[in-house]
């Protein structure tokens, strides 16, 4: 298993509750709506920033999207999908500021604390 985790920034001129409206009901249903692309997902999330405690945010971004593929093939076929350039890149070009995307491909976790402390 292998995830993908991207921190999201808005593109220019888009206030941050437009970015999220766009993201959470635009682009998350167009990706579980588009079979081609959502076969090589296993799991896909979407993390907004908590109000709770907003001086630890990560400042300049948006949220961040943790994707998760049964290996770095699916990855590749997932974005290798001809939908995936017709479909799903245009939609992130409309809302993502793709320059300011931070993101990176990770192995399985190598696990410190397991649960609660006894």
């Amino acid at each position: 298993m292998i995830k993908l985790v991207c921190f999201l920034k808005r593109k220019e001129g888009m206030s941050h509750d437009e970015f999220l409206d766009h993201w959470q009901h635009r682009h998350g249903p167009l990706i579980t709506g588009t079979p081609t692309i959502a076969r090589h997902v296993v799991r896909y999330e979407q993390l907004l920033p908590t109000a709770a405690l907003p001086w630890m945010t990560a400042k300049g971004f948006d949220g961040i999207t943790i994707m998760w593929f049964n290996g770095p093939a699916d990855f590749e076929a997932f974005v290798a999908e001809p939908d995936y350039a017709t479909v799903i890149a245009p939609d992130e070009q409309s809302f993502l500021d793709l320059d300011g995307l931070v993101g990176m491909l990770t192995e399985e976790p190598s696990i410190v604390i397991e649960g609660p402390a006894a």
